[in-house]
């Protein structure tokens, strides 16, 4: 089975709150409520992603986070690149791993490389600003989350 880990899965789902309301500050109590995940997981997310540079980091009282650049601008792939590392769906599709026993006699090789660029494309090609929004179809998931925090305690919303 291929599948993110849940520490990336819940970045791409904080991040995308955030990008709902790009020009709020968002703490990780208002975040934690709104994603219903455990304040300390949230806070180490929050902290991962700020030192990485998606997102900005707010001091004070009032403070919070807010994305580092606008939603259109960050893929799910830039969130989970910088939470797991790139994607590699098999072993010889790793990057940091060039030690496979069979490489020379593998027949599957490039076709996995192939499907591992087809995964990492996807990835690449959505963003936060279409996460924030409901799939066309879906239930609509606003009924259930709790308001963000409102602008910066300066009155503006900064700058992304």
């Amino acid at each position: 089975m291929i599948r993110l880990t849940k520490l990336a899965d819940y970045g791409v789902m904080l991040m995308s709150h955030i990008a709902a309301a790009p020009d709020a500050l968002h703490s990780a109590s208002s975040l934690s409520r709104a994603a219903a995940v455990a304040i300390p997981t949230v806070s180490k997310i929050l902290k991962q992603l700020a030192r990485k540079g998606l997102l900005e980091s707010h001091r004070g009282a009032s403070g919070g986070y807010t994305l580092a650049r606008v939603p259109a601008a960050i893929s799910v792939a830039d969130v989970t690149f910088k939470q797991e590392g790139p994607i590699a769906v098999t072993e010889c599709t790793d990057e940091s791993h060039s030690d496979c026993a069979v490489e020379s006699s593998c027949r599957v090789r490039t076709n996995w490389q192939r499907i591992n660029d087809a995964v990492r494309g996807a990835l690449e090609q959505i963003t936060l600003e279409e996460m924030a929004q409901p799939f066309p179809g879906a239930a609509s998931p606003e009924s259930s989350l709790v308001p963000l925090r409102g602008r910066f305690a300066s009155g503006g919303g900064g700058s992304l």
